[in-house]
């Protein structure tokens, strides 16, 4: 078989026209891919770069990012190469407290780790299978638009090591560029200032830890240099083993932090591994890897989230989770919820209707997030206060209930209907506040 990103293109080969083009082929855009190929439609994925690639993440995956892995046919085996982690481990204030991941209908009990560069690598494989037509190192530029209409019908592209200048041509077309999304720029979609916005940084060491089954928060950050030097950081910080002698250990701050702007914070990143036990490793000999850095666009900071036959998905509409800097979950859950709809519309008989059914798409996002998002933007602004911080973490931690609310809460993982009081609190929370 020939490799995708090899096939001989000249237009008008019926190579470079789809029923759907996704540009970017993360995790946002390879579920889309998957779900849209395994309906039946005619998909072209393209992707800048070539796999396997590096990307800046925790890596540690979320029972809600597993239920997305399962339902495109994953295999999540230890076996396969996956480590699986029991729930969270909390830190700060003195307080050490270890929460399983709850047991729900709707979501199962244990969460994975995976480094991003294998991961990805993953997703684009299973949509390739399903039908998916995949183009690596193929670097999208300006959108097609038609005269007409003023919708977008097309992109165009760079293709391999010459940069063969190719157009890829479709009624519709996914973003799934990520933060940066030039084409959503391109298409007149600029960034939302009023929505938070976070930065991870983060590196690998060499670690006795990197077995450990449960991902760990700090929700303290101590840059402890010497006799009365301790000082509170805005932010908090993650430790996960990675099962392959490894550990990532990163940090993440908002932009409602005063200091946000100020710091270095990969210099932050290496005050506090300097602060940490030696015995865990996490010393500049045992680094593996350099501190990379990346942002993380959260609670919807790009709309409309469908326009002019283009739909955005993942960080390109500012999926991540403001509560807890999650992103793979809602990259690959706005995916299949993007699949799902255009699937609908392009079973539909008119211009029009289609049209009508594409329209769907933003209202089923808010109806899904928009009120916890919310909720979040709100919590974002508290936590911004390293005093509310430092209160919430030496007060909160000493009552197991109330963290186990918190960390339904963070993660939001929730039964829909039924479920424990804890979840129809939340649920009740989500659905009465505005879904903006």
């Amino acid at each position: 078989m020939t490799e995708p990103h090899s096939q001989p293109l000249s237009e008008p080969f019926a190579e470079n026209t789809a029923d759907v083009i996704v540009v970017g082929a993360g995790p946002a855009g390879s579920t889309t891919a998957y779900h849209l190929a395994k309906a039946g439609l005619d998909v072209l994925l393209l992707e800048k770069t070539e796999f396997p690639r590096e990307k800046v993440c925790g890596d540690g995956l979320t029972p809600r990012a597993v239920k997305q892995l399962v339902a495109m046919g994953i295999d999540i085996s230890e076996e396969a190469g996956w480590l699986r982690n029991k729930g969270l481990r909390i830190i700060g204030g003195g307080v050490r407290l270890q929460l399983d991941w709850p047991d729900l209908a709707s979501f199962p009990d244990y969460g994975l780790v995976r480094k991003r560069d294998d991961f990805d690598e993953q997703l684009a494989r299973q949509a390739q299978k399903a039908g998916a037509r995949l183009f690596e190192r193929c670097n999208v530029g300006a959108p097609v638009i038609d005269d007409r209409t003023g919708r977008i019908i097309g992109v165009h592209a760079k293709l391999g090591e010459e940069k063969r200048e190719v157009t890829f041509r479709a009624p519709l077309v996914v973003a799934a560029d990520g933060n940066s999304t030039r084409l959503s720029l391109a298409m007149g979609l600029h960034r939302r200032e009023d929505r938070p916005m976070g930065v991870a940084v983060r590196t690998y060491f060499t670690s006795p830890r990197h077995e450990d089954d449960y991902l760990e928060s700090w929700l303290e950050l101590w840059d402890r240099r010497g006799p009365g030097e301790d000082r509170l950081l805005p932010g908090y910080g993650w430790i996960f083993g990675m099962g392959d002698g490894t550990s990532n250990v990163g940090l993440g701050v908002l932009n409602t932090s005063n200091s946000f702007k100020e710091l270095d914070w990969r210099e932050v990143l290496k005050a506090w591994c300097a602060s940490m036990p030696e015995e865990w490793g996490y010393t500049p000999d045992n680094m593996t890897g350099p501190i990379r850095g990346a942002a993380l666009p959260m609670a919807f900071n790009r709309q409309p989230h469908y326009t002019k036959g283009l739909l955005l998905v993942g960080d390109a509409g500012g999926l991540v989770n403001p509560f807890n800097g999650e992103g793979i979950a809602y990259a690959m859950e706005s995916g299949q919820i993007a699949a799902d709809v255009i699937v609908q519309a392009h079973a539909r008989a008119t211009p029009a209707q289609r049209e009508a059914a594409l329209q769907r798409y933003p209202r089923v996002l808010k109806d899904t997030y928009g009120g916890y998002y919310t909720l979040g933007r709100a919590f974002v602004k508290l936590i911004g206060n390293p005093k509310v911080m430092k209160i919430a973490a030496q007060r909160g931690l000493t009552h197991p209930m109330l963290m186990r609310f918190t960390l339904k809460l963070l993660a939001n993982l929730t039964d829909p209907t039924g479920g424990d009081a804890m979840d129809r609190i939340i649920n009740g929370l989500s659905k009465v506040a505005p879904k903006a």
